[in-house]
């Protein structure tokens, strides 16, 4: 299969070319399209075609008409969405999840737990070890469990009941009851014994910082102590102070990747660009979406607390606590981009630096030979057009 004519974003850059692909991509670049004249000529503005999927130009060939071409997208942190939680060890429910995040462009994603007892996670890692992709469906690249190991004061919409104290031996049966795919954890780095969890856990997840009243400090021994990443930068943790950097200061310092909700109300666009200038690479947008997610305003639910979307803004209810997002992380792409982050660098968070953050960046996460033929066609306003999993086209 071939798609021609395309803006193909790859190494950083958008390059008028093509792809070629079969279950994993065999070539890409601007010599994949170069022989291919179509009837009429080219349409650098993908409107020939618009309101409907690219069009096939011959045999196994598809004019891309102009269109952006982009990796599929990496949703590492992602609780919920269309009703479903990733923490309710429902597998039908993890399915439906996987279609929705797929129709709109996310071919890889980490279901996201809360803060929740053993026996509910242990639930919830056995429904995603059951998960086989269906031909509509995202893959599933690893799992994300945001807790319970965090802290009281910082822990926003966690459900206080069930914080724990960092336990690596939890973690271990945690991840072997996923099936050996837990790959990125968040932990508070001041909780004691938290400097030992992160030296014996960092070998087999990417271990983050968040939910945390940590300083500098604190913060600079757990890097130093084997963590990475940063949960949702500037939420749930100190803010960013000219004498007390907290953890954002470290994160920059140590280099450590970082994660950002860009649905503008987690975090100001001005921030939004400001992260974008200083992590640069490093930057990793997430949806960090909630069962309401692709639903209509109401009641909803939240690791056993009641959350309330209203104008597309979830809070626990009666309260002025954020509790994640109501968003598909290409929706989050697109306002990051609009908010003033160049689409190059909004395109490179949302794809290959979360498949790096959790390990996954030799198989997906950029149109490189080799690779998964995970791809999304995108028009000029940044709509979707197609979604290509490994090689299929599911729209």
């Amino acid at each position: 299969m071939r798609i021609v004519n395309a803006r193909v974003f790859r190494n950083g850059f958008f390059e008028q070319g093509g792809v070629e692909f079969k279950e994993r991509i065999l070539d890409a670049g601007p010599k994949v399209g170069a022989d291919f004249s179509p009837v009429g000529g080219t349409d650098p503005s993908c409107d020939a075609n618009a309101g409907g999927a690219p069009v096939p130009a011959g045999e196994d060939t598809i004019d891309a008409k102009g269109c952006y071409l982009i990796p599929g997208l990496v949703d590492i942190h992602t609780h919920a969405a269309v009703g479903e939680d990733a923490s309710d060890g429902n597998a039908d429910g993890l399915y439906k999840m996987a279609d929705y995040y797929a129709a709109g462009g996310v071919t890889s994603w980490c279901p996201t737990t809360m803060t929740l007892k053993e026996p509910v996670l242990t639930r919830a890692m056995q429904a995603v070890k059951s998960y086989k992709r269906t031909e509509n469906g995202a893959r599933i690249a690893g799992v994300n469990l945001e807790g319970p190991f965090v802290s009281y004061a910082k822990r926003g919409a966690q459900n206080a009941d069930n914080l724990h104290a960092p336990d690596a031996d939890m973690f271990f049966r945690l991840n072997e009851a996923s099936g050996g795919i837990v790959r990125l954890i968040t932990i508070a780095p001041e909780e004691p014994g938290s400097m030992e969890f992160i030296k014996k856990v960092s070998g087999t997840a990417t271990v983050s910082l968040g939910h945390t009243t940590a300083d500098y400090d604190t913060a600079m021994a757990a890097y130093e102590a084997g963590a990475r990443h940063a949960t949702h930068l500037f939420n749930a943790m100190p803010a960013l102070g000219h004498r007390a950097p907290g953890v954002i200061g470290a994160a920059l310092d140590f280099g450590a990747t970082v994660e950002l909700i860009t649905d503008g109300y987690h975090i100001h666009p001005s921030v939004v660009r400001l992260t974008h200038r200083l992590f640069g690479t490093k930057l990793t947008l997430i949806s960090d979406s909630l069962r309401c997610a692709g639903m209509p305003d109401g009641e909803y639910e939240l690791g056993g607390q009641p959350i309330t979307l209203k104008g597309g803004v979830a809070r626990l209810s009666g309260t002025d606590t954020l509790a994640g997002s109501s968003i598909h992380l290409m929706e989050g792409m697109k306002r990051a981009a609009a908010f003033g982050v160049p689409l190059e660098a909004a395109v490179t968070a949302a794809t290959i630096t979360p498949a790096a953050v959790i390990g996954m960046d030799k198989e997906i996460g950029s149109i490189a030979t080799g690779k998964l033929a995970d791809m999304v066609m995108l028009d000029k306003e940044l709509n979707v057009r197609a979604v290509i999993i490994g090689g299929k086209m599911i729209k």
